[in-house]
């Protein structure tokens, strides 16, 4: 349809809306059976920081309105006014609670309710998603929690997934030193799914906005080198930063991007790692030992995500290491960063991290 060239705008609009929705789809299939090989493998990993689940709620809220209000459902949130804070990993409690509200949605036929209810008891932060769904018999109860376990196939259609949302929330749940359980009164009459996770031991220390929060994402123009073997990627980054207002180089093995750095001489470099002829952490240590290349920004974009190639990005002299998919504003932040993030980022899930053995483009 896009191709066609009587295509008028909002067609093309229509689209590209469904081109992403479907990728979105695709990525959280692959990220969670990446998680379940984690899950057996037991290198599932937190990185826990100061959360408001509070204000992590009310932005998932926000995020899955559309989808009720499509199926025809009753949505609603309750929620203190107040923070509600734990010592936890943000994305990984965002994962739980969509899970559980895309399990919700799905399994609840139009004109039904969904109520996500969020409350202290004694030193738990206790979060209750609630819904007027099909529900589930006793024998189906014990079952929920394991892998590949489906509710009822004939109700899914194109939303199904893989049935191994739930086994990864109970498992991250579990990780934050919490439970999840459920109960339901029977098929056809709901299902509540119940998740407590400890409260923070004491107030977190305010900390200080990053880039993105401050908007400081933005500066003057930059000489920019984009160095990945896959060149569809690399010239559509290459597009979409002078569309920004950069000027870009582009460079498709490591031999090249040595070439280029030293003519070129970018203000900064993305530099994909596993690259042909010599991979990015080697061109990286040869920039760094050049005199020219000591101070330009070092930026890693790649599919390696583990702690191990974190280390091994910081051994070899990059200032910040991104994983693909890598969210725009995460790269603004990371190009005009004043000090070495090492961040992570990410599309739907930045701590979905694919394992060293199997890299991610």
């Amino acid at each position: 349809l896009m191709k066609r060239a009587d295509t008028d705008a909002a067609e093309v609009e229509r689209s590209r809306g469904l081109i992403e929705r479907q990728i979105r789809h695709m990525v959280r299939l692959v990220d969670d059976l990446l998680d379940v090989s984690r899950i057996t493998r037991d290198k599932l990993e937190l990185r826990k920081e100061p959360v408001d689940l509070t204000a992590l709620l009310r932005l998932k809220q926000q995020t899955y309105q559309p989808a009720a209000d499509e199926a025809g459902q009753k949505l609603v949130f309750d929620l203190p006014a107040e923070p509600v804070l734990l010592e936890a990993d943000p994305v990984r409690l965002a994962q739980v609670f969509g899970n559980l509200l895309t399990n919700a949605i799905k399994y609840t036929p139009s004109g039904g309710r969904i109520e996500l209810a969020l409350s202290r008891d004694g030193g738990d932060a206790v979060v209750c998603v609630q819904d007027t769904g099909v529900g589930l018999s006793p024998e189906q109860i014990p079952r929920v929690f394991d892998m590949f376990t489906q509710i009822d196939r004939s109700l899914e259609g194109s939303r199904g997934g893989l049935g191994i949302g739930l086994t990864i929330s109970k498992r991250l749940v579990e990780l934050h030193g919490g439970a999840i359980s459920v109960r339901s009164p029977g098929p056809g009459k709901g299902a509540e799914f119940t998740v407590r996770i400890p409260l923070a031991k004491a107030p977190p220390a305010p900390q200080a906005p990053g880039p993105a929060e401050t908007g400081a994402t933005t500066g003057s123009a930059l000489r920019i080198l984009v160095v990945d073997d896959n060149r569809d990627s690399a010239a559509t980054l290459a597009r979409l930063l002078q569309h920004a207002g950069h000027a870009t180089e582009l460079a498709f093995d490591g031999e090249e991007a040595l070439a280029k750095a030293e003519s070129y001489r970018p203000d900064a470099i993305l530099l994909d790692i596993g690259l042909p002829k010599i991979n990015g952490y080697e061109v990286c240590r040869a920039i760094r030992a050049a005199d020219w290349g000591r101070s330009l920004r070092l930026i890693a974009i790649t599919g390696w995500g583990q702690e191990e190639d974190r280390r091994k990005s910081r051994e070899a002299g990059f200032d910040t290491h991104l994983v693909k998919p890598v969210q725009y504003a995460a790269l603004l932040a990371a190009l005009f960063a004043t000090a070495p993030t090492n961040a992570t980022n990410g599309i739907l899930n930045p701590a979905e991290r694919p394992p060293a053995s199997t890299p991610r483009q």
